[in-house]
């Protein structure tokens, strides 16, 4: 069975929209003009690339991440890593040619299936309303989480809204930063 790992800029109220920019967003781009730089806080984004041997993303992020990833040198360990996006309106003729292997999944069942074959953990970056399914359905075995100090008010949310039963999480590693970030990284207890 293989991980799967989401990763996500969150801000101490849960938001996660627009963390590098994004048009229409009150807040875009909080994570770099509101916090100060610290590379020892991104460390985690360079070790989460060394080791996913998968991305999943939802179709929003996709369509964004897919436009600027591929010639990026900061995520060239991601250009040929397969990649997978759950989506029920993209076809083969919507997904970039510079970007490596991708397969579209149309529904979390298939997600499922994916988490059962062999291989290393997947990495889910952005998608807010993906991992919000994902967690509904628990299909998540662990958070990697930079939390901003920062309050967002509005925008997407990291965690869904669901009525649901507990779900349990175990703190594995933990740092502050002087910036005031915290990295927060939680296995789910299934």
């Amino acid at each position: 069975m293989r991980t799967l790992i989401t990763s996500a800029f969150v801000s101490l109220d849960g938001v996660v929209e627009a963390p590098g920019g994004e048009p229409g967003y009150r807040n875009s781009g909080w994570t770099f003009k509101d916090v100060e730089f610290l590379p020892e806080a991104f460390a985690i984004k360079g070790e989460e690339q060394k080791e996913a041997t998968a991305m999943l993303l939802g179709r929003t992020s996709y369509e964004a991440f897919s436009q600027v990833w591929p010639e990026m040198a900061d995520f060239a360990d991601y250009k040929e890593m397969p990649k997978y996006v759950v989506s029920t309106t993209l076809t083969d003729d919507d997904l970039v040619t510079n970007w490596g292997e991708t397969t579209i999944l149309r529904s979390l069942d298939e997600v499922a299936a994916l988490k059962r074959t062999e291989g290393g953990p997947i990495i889910v970056h952005g998608s807010a309303t993906l991992n919000q399914a994902l967690s509904d359905a628990g299909l998540i075995d662990r958070y990697h989480l930079l939390v901003f100090p920062l309050l967002l008010g509005a925008g997407k949310r990291l965690f869904s809204t669901t009525d649901k039963d507990t779900q349990k999480l175990k703190l594995v590693a933990h740092e502050a930063y002087a910036n005031g970030l915290q990295k927060q990284i939680f296995d789910v207890v299934h």
